[in-house]
């Protein structure tokens, strides 16, 4: 499916964002994520930025110098890993990325939890459910895709290497897209 079919069926099947945040309520979720005051005003950079549980990834989106991109006009949809999600790698490997010689590799996986355009919760939900498979591809900036499916009531994303990440907090506007916090890095191939 093109990214102008997708964008065209995620348009025609909108519905209130109550019902996603109600599917992704997580009890794992993190309360210092949940108690941040967002605004709407602010870039993706500068919200991430204002946030402590969003620095390891402040950190690598300028290791890879990606920052520009990141307040560029967009719109932008950033599935956004907390620390948490980045101690999750095995041991070496974010001190690795973040290396200079290493920022071809940290953009591609960055770049991999970006998609082009706004895509709200409920936006993602309903393109889940409208689904035949229960789930959809999503096209990343970086060329390659994820699955967004719902498992327990959440919505979570499988990346090209089978593995999973949990949307812990969705819809936090930012002036140029939304960024939706997520529990782990997912990794292209």
């Amino acid at each position: 499916m093109k990214i102008s079919q997708i964008v065209l069926s995620l348009s025609l099947l909108m519905s209130s964002t109550i019902i996603f945040a109600q599917c992704s309520t997580n009890q794992h979720q993190p309360s210092h994520v949940t108690n941040v005051s967002w605004s709407h005003h602010r870039d993706i950079v500068d919200i991430a930025a204002s946030n402590e549980s969003l620095s390891t990834l402040v950190t690598a989106v300028q290791a890879a110098d990606l920052v520009s991109t990141l307040k560029a006009d967009g719109p932008y949809t950033v599935f956004a890993p907390v620390n948490s999600a980045f101690a999750k790698l095995p041991d070496g490997v974010l001190n690795s990325l973040l290396e200079p010689g290493n920022k071809k590799k940290l953009s591609e996986i960055l770049t991999y939890h970006v998609v082009a355009g706004k895509f709200k919760a409920a936006e993602v939900l309903n393109a889940i459910q409208a689904s035949p498979k229960g789930s959809f591809a999503i096209k990343t900036v970086s060329g390659q895709t994820l699955k967004a499916m719902l498992r327990s009531g959440t919505v979570v994303l499988e990346d090209q290497n089978g593995n999973f990440a949990a949307v812990t907090k969705p819809d936090v506007n930012a002036s140029n897209g939304v960024i939706h916090i997520i529990d782990s890095v997912v990794l292209p191939k």
